[in-house]
């Protein structure tokens, strides 16, 4: 024979399974990484020790300021991130909460996961060098780059390595540098024909630039927005599409001629 319920047992009884439903959903992993502002590496220059791009079979210019790669810090493929954790990144300024499916491909473990951003490496790697090459007339057959940059996975720094490709061949055309003495940082792939591409996480990466010192932006346009929202004090964007486009730029900014577009 069933015994009635008082009322506030009943709640208390009904209040144990979503009790135990909240708890499951703080304590659960979810499909989110936690980001924050990274390293950034100055491609002009040396990175542990290593000079970040090496050039023979052409004169090479001694530069001055920085053109500074970026990143944003991750936690891992494997981490488990609970609700809480997404709840306090969530309105943290210094952090975002993004889709793991957005910051690590799918379907692979940490091994596979370090060997594709490797790869994604190279293959930006390559695509800037040649780039930064048919952008100066040169014939790959005849000068030999190789960039470095240890630690630093995907393709995000293209960009950078080849304008920085283009300051130590070129500079700013006219015996100048091409950051006009400048710390200038900035984000985006690239393709072999110089089309520069969106990378995500633009403003952590902003935060990290106007951290080590820079003062110009460089982001992919259509990244414009975003980057805008959360702009630190002091950095000044650029929004690019290409890499001449770029290159153009940053010789109207270094010389005071010419149109230097903005967001």
């Amino acid at each position: 024979m069933l015994s009635r319920l008082t009322r506030s047992r009943a709640l208390a009884v009904c209040a144990l399974p979503v009790v135990g439903l909240l708890a499951t959903a703080v304590f659960a992993p979810l499909p989110f990484s936690l980001a924050q502002p990274g390293m950034t590496a100055d491609v002009l220059g040396s990175h542990q020790g290593t000079p970040v791009i090496s050039v023979s079979g052409a004169p090479v210019r001694t530069t001055t300021g920085q053109l500074r790669m970026t990143t944003i810090e991750a936690t891992g493929p494997d981490a488990d991130v609970s609700l809480g954790d997404v709840v306090d990144g969530w309105f943290a300024t210094d952090r975002a909460v993004m889709p793991r499916a957005a910051v690590y491909p799918e379907g692979g473990d940490v091994k596979e996961i370090e060997r594709y951003n490797e790869k994604q490496m190279r293959q930006s790697q390559d695509a800037a060098t040649t780039a930064a090459l048919a952008l100066l007339g040169l014939d790959p057959a005849d000068v030999r780059v190789t960039l470095r940059l240890a630690d630093v996975g995907g393709p995000s720094a293209g960009l950078l390595f080849a304008l920085g490709v283009v300051d130590k061949l070129d500079g700013d055309g006219s015996g100048g540098d091409l950051t006009g003495g400048r710390t200038i940082a900035g984000t985006g792939t690239i393709t072999p024909g110089g089309e520069v591409g969106a990378v995500g996480g633009v403003p952590l990466k902003t935060q990290a630039a106007r951290r080590d010192g820079a003062t110009v932006f460089l982001v992919p346009e259509a990244e414009c927005s975003e980057a805008r929202a959360e702009l630190p004090d002091g950095l000044r964007l650029i929004p690019v599409t290409t890499l001449k486009g770029t290159v153009d730029a940053l010789r109207a900014l270094a010389t005071g001629r010419g149109e230097v577009p903005a967001c």
